[in-house]
């Protein structure tokens, strides 16, 4: 998967905010004008979510530049798209969310192949402490990097 595999779009802030439980790989149904666009690079899933409707999951507020040279075939930038997963994962996703109160995070979006993918978490809300506690243990870390660093000069 390393060498047919281009990160397109990350959400960093998914990690910080939640935990994540489990990790789905989804395909995204899109036009081609933003598969080109897709491909340059030009997307941003930070306040975009994931919703289910009708025995579907939609990916809401994914902002997806438009193509430059796309002129007419250009759609709505935040449009609602279509997420591609099997049956029994769409199933099992919409049990845990409306069961066990989870939510449904994007957390990147990539080419994999000569397909966009997404992944997508089902995570659980943190609270203040446990993003307190996250941030002392980066601390923790980076500072023994550091000492690390210096012991080896």
């Amino acid at each position: 998967m390393a060498n047919n595999y281009k990160l397109i779009a990350q959400n960093k802030k998914a990690r910080h905010d939640y935990f994540i439980e489990e990790t789905y790989e989804a395909g995204i149904a899109l036009v081609g004008t933003e598969v080109k666009s897709l491909r340059m690079g030009k997307c941003s899933i930070k306040e975009s979510f994931i919703k289910y409707e009708n025995g579907e999951l939609f990916i809401i507020n994914m902002h997806v530049s438009p193509y430059e040279k796309g002129n007419i075939f250009n759609k709505d930038p935040l449009r609602t798209r279509k997420l591609l997963l099997h049956r029994y994962e769409i199933n099992k996703i919409h049990g845990a969310v409306t069961i066990k109160g989870y939510t449904i995070v994007p957390l990147k979006v990539y080419l994999k192949g000569s397909r966009m993918k997404m992944e997508i978490g089902i995570a659980k809300g943190k609270k203040k402490y446990d993003k307190r506690q996250d941030i002392a243990k980066k601390d923790q870390r980076r500072e023994a990097e550091k000492k690390f660093k210096i012991s080896n000069l």
